[in-house]
């Protein structure tokens, strides 16, 4: 397993090398440091020209990224139009997969107003904030986080006071106050889940990074802005029971010098995961990621 977020697509770097370089007096001394500054400004000053959710956008916008790119990948975004029709972007500021996550979900619940879906991930949403407890955490630390996310499940279910249409969930994606403290939400129910199954992720933890599963809780999964990896989708789909589907767009090819693209479905562990008819079965995530190399966007199926 390796960190999947950051730039998100080859422009990126482009944009990145073309930026003026600053003059300095003092050459000799302008270390490595002040070289990872300066490209963490040019990241973040890119970012900020987008917004934390995107609007939807065809598929061809993609290939549209790539024209004068790798043929490869060219080849891959024509094979994803055989199956997926739109796009929506999100920002790479090290949260990009909670946020697609986000939106996906909410959108989801307000376009199929599942409420079967909506009570099975509140009971999940209850024993995420029990396991918090039996870990230690203070109710203080994360309640306003559960609080909102709660409200915004609530809010996409019509025929409340508080409903919302699509355009206002949108904008309540894209409002800091709102989407960070939902994201917050996620970054704790993923810490959560990794920490009541320590057995069960350290073997990947401790390969990927050398470090123990409270030291990684702590430092790559719950702040802001850390970049998320398949250790952050198991534990976040297991901790909701919540099937996601990433698909991955990368150069890689086949050995029979074909052109496919790859994906993954993290199915719940719980095996508990229901349908719009409440049984209990294997079904098809209604979450699709897209995954690119150091970023996650949002797939619409056709």
């Amino acid at each position: 397993m390796q960190n999947q977020e950051g730039p998100k697509a080859d422009g990126e770097f482009e944009a990145a090398a073309s930026t003026p370089t600053p003059e300095f007096d003092d050459w000799p001394n302008f270390g490595d440091d002040d070289i990872m500054q300066q490209q963490s400004a040019i990241r973040a000053e890119e970012a900020d020209k987008t917004p934390f959710v995107g609007d939807k956008e065809p598929l061809s916008s993609l290939a549209a990224e790539y024209k004068s790119g790798s043929p490869i990948l060219l080849e891959k975004i024509k094979v994803l139009g055989e199956k997926y029709d739109a796009i929506r972007r999100t920002r790479g500021d090290g949260n990009c997969f909670f946020r697609s996550f986000m939106f996906s979900y909410l959108e989801h619940i307000l376009e199929s107003q599942d409420r079967k879906e909506v009570d099975h991930v509140k009971v999940n949403v209850e024993q995420c904030r029990k396991t918090l407890q039996s870990l230690g955490y203070a109710d203080f630390t994360f309640e306003d986080f559960f609080a909102l996310f709660l409200e915004q499940l609530e809010s996409v279910l019509q025929g409340n006071e508080t409903s919302i249409s699509q355009d206002e969930l949108l904008l309540r994606s894209r409002d800091q106050s709102i989407s960070d403290y939902v994201v917050m939400f996620f970054r704790f129910v993923t810490s959560g889940e990794i920490r009541r199954r320590s057995e069960f992720f350290e073997p990947f933890i401790t390969g990927l990074t050398n470090t123990t599963v409270e030291q990684f809780c702590k430092s790559s999964v719950e702040p802001m802005g850390e970049e998320s990896d398949h250790v952050h989708i198991t534990a976040l789909s297991d901790a909701l029971g919540v099937p996601i589907r990433v698909v991955y767009l990368d150069r890689s090819s086949c050995d029979s010098g074909g052109v496919s693209v790859n994906h993954h479905d993290f199915i719940p562990a719980v095996g508990d995961v229901t349908n719009a008819s409440g049984s209990s079965e294997t079904v098809s995530p209604f979450i699709t990621l897209l995954y690119r190399p150091g970023h996650y966007d949002i797939l619409y199926p056709k």
